[in-house]
This record gives C-alpha cells, structure tokens and sequence, in this order.
C-alpha cells in the first residue's frame, strides 16, 4: 500500500511520523516502507523501535514543533493532501518538509535552474532573463538560494511578479549562505521556501546533494546554467535525468571553467538554449509577442538595428551604425532612459 493511500493524519500521527523520521536509523527509504507496512507511523514506533528511542524521537519531534512554531514554519508530511506529487516518484521520498510560505507556488509548469556559485556576469544575466520570462509565462522557478545562478533565478522570478521555491540544503528558517537574509525573507513572504531538514539544523557535507535530488524531481524540467566540473548543478541534472525529467543547458564559452561541466551535459544530449524561446518551448509555453519599441529619430533607430547584432562596446556599436561618438551616446542614454537597451558596469550595450 503506498504512502498517498494512507488516510489523512490527525495530529496525533501527524507527531508519530515526524517522531518516526527522527530516530536514528530510519531514513527516508525505511520510513517510506514502515508508513507503507504498518499504516501507521505511531503503530511502527510501538513495534519497530525500542521504547526509550521512541521516547527520544518523541520529544526531539515535540521540540522541533516548538522550534517551528516559533520561527513561522509549518510541517507538511508525506501523507498530507498538499505534499508535493512528484517527490513521491523518488525512491527516498522526505517523509517530512518544512515550510514558510505559499504552497500554491507548486503548480505546473515547475523548471529548476541551477548552476555555479561562482557564475560569471554573463550567467547572472541570462540566468535572470530566463528566469523571469518564465515567470512571465506562468511558470514556477525552483533553486536552492545559493550564491551565484541560484539567487539570480529566484530575484529574475521575483522581479518579474511571478512564482518562485528555494529548497534549502538547512532548517527552512536560516538563510543560508547568511547574505541572503533579505532574500530568504522575500521568499517566505512572496514565495516559498521549503527543507527537509528540521528548523535550526545547519548544513553537511551530504545535506545539499540531498537537497538537489527534491529540486530535480519538483521540475519537469531542469536547466543548468554554469556548472563547472565538480558541481552541485551536475548532481541535480542527474538526479533529473535518472526520474526521467528533461535536463538543458545554456551553452558556455569552451574555455571558462565554469562552462566545463554544463557544456559536457550538451555534448551528451541535454537540450540546448540557445534563446528564451527555447526555454520557454521545452515547458511547453508560448514565447511573449514581440513589440518594437517607440524608436524617435533616425539616431536611436540606426541604433537599435545595430544592436541586433548582439551586445556590444560603445565604440564597436558607433562602427556598426557609422555614427559619430556623441551622436551614439546620446541616442544610447535616451533609449537607456527608456528602458530600451541597458548598458552594463563592463561598459557593453544591448537591447532590453
């Protein structure tokens, strides 16, 4: 008999399997076949476990009730109506997930995007082009609120007005790493951030590979983003590859060494993203309409055709639309004031 079968918990049992997950030597794949053998998780303590271990559990669940009531989280176990579907396709399914925030934020279409802490200025910005594209569309963006692509997944979801989930690798109460205080409480007020992990627990070495096989089985799809040859990212892809989701990846320069593992994935067969609309296709969603904008004057046309081209320096795009200096830079600040192109700190300009 499978966990979803098994009726609604009281509270009571609710406790008993929160105990459950707390003694020692059940993990989650144990946890799974007690639930499944005794229909029970109070029944499979009183059988299955000594009763002094029981009675630890016991009261290590009633502190983290404690703990969790005090720092705004809720508990949601695996036989809950609105525990997440697909991470019972895992064959260590958490028996238990603690959370701040709107579970709503799961629903279909879910893509992860993941990739190096150490992402490069172009990975930041793709990462959050994609993300809030797909926001736009109506999609639900799942990370990890690392460093790097993670947090830049989650603020283009953000910015962009739509959903977005942080699975963390700690208790859903810490923001980790701790430069994500602001962030961690932006999600849990417009998002939602959820753990497996008890409140207050701290990460280990094994936490956050155990934390990357939820992301890759919440998503139907997973793109990865920079991920150099030892990375998280790896980890997740094949976690998601193994449940049978599909696994793109932004293709990196052949010389970046944050590029070596993703682009590895490409030359195996992940799907390629060479544009937003190949994101947005593989989640089955339809690409925005694009509108040309309001362009005054043959300056700012001339341009914005040179920009089709793909981002360039101030005196590469003066070359390109054979434009004196500051005739170029004046057309530039007025369709930057506009919100038409950005110019980044590298000095580079492109089309919004």
């Amino acid at each position: 008999m499978s966990a979803e079968t098994i009726p609604s918990p009281s509270p009571s049992e609710r406790r008993a399997i929160l105990a459950l997950s707390l003694v020692a030597d059940i993990g989650p794949v144990s946890h799974r076949q007690l639930l499944e053998r005794f229909r029970s998780a109070s029944r499979a303590l009183d059988v299955t476990v000594e009763p002094g271990a029981a009675r630890a559990a016991y009261d290590a669940a009633d502190e983290a009730l404690s703990r969790a009531a005090a720092a705004g989280l809720a508990l949601t176990t695996i036989v809950d109506a609105h525990y997440p579907a697909p991470l019972r396709e895992l064959h260590d399914p958490p028996p238990v997930l603690w959370s701040r925030g709107d579970w709503t934020m799961l629903a279909d279409p879910v893509v992860a995007i993941v990739g190096t802490r150490r992402a490069t200025s172009y990975g930041q910005r793709v990462t959050r082009e994609i993300a809030a594209a797909l926001a736009r569309q109506g999609a639900c963006v799942v990370s990890g609120m690392a460093l790097g692509i993670d947090s830049c997944a989650h603020r283009g979801a953000l910015d962009a007005a739509g959903r977005t989930v942080a699975v963390l690798g700690t208790g859903a109460d810490i923001a980790y790493p701790r430069a994500h205080t602001a962030l961690h409480r932006e999600l849990g007020q417009r998002g939602l951030v959820i753990s497996e992990l008890p409140p207050g627990a701290r990460s280990d070495p094994g936490s956050f590979p155990r934390r990357n096989r939820i992301i890759a089985a919440l998503a139907r799809l997973t793109i990865v983003v920079e991920a150099p040859e030892l990375s998280g990212a790896l980890i997740t892809s094949k976690d998601a590859l193994e449940l049978g989701r599909d696994v793109a990846v932004v293709p990196g320069t052949i010389d970046s060494p944050q590029s070596v593992g993703s682009n590895r994935l490409l030359r195996d067969g992940a799907h390629v993203i060479t544009s937003i609309e190949d994101a947005l296709f593989l989640v089955g969603l339809n690409p925005p309409v694009r509108i040309e904008p309001e362009l005054r004057g043959e300056g700012e046309g001339r341009v914005w055709r040179a920009l089709e081209q793909g981002a360039t320096s101030l005196d590469e795009l003066c070359a390109r639309a054979a434009m004196p200096v500051a005739e170029c830079l004046t057309a530039v600040t007025a369709l930057e004031l506009r919100g038409i192109v950005e110019c980044a700190l590298t000095g580079s300009v492109r089309r919004r």
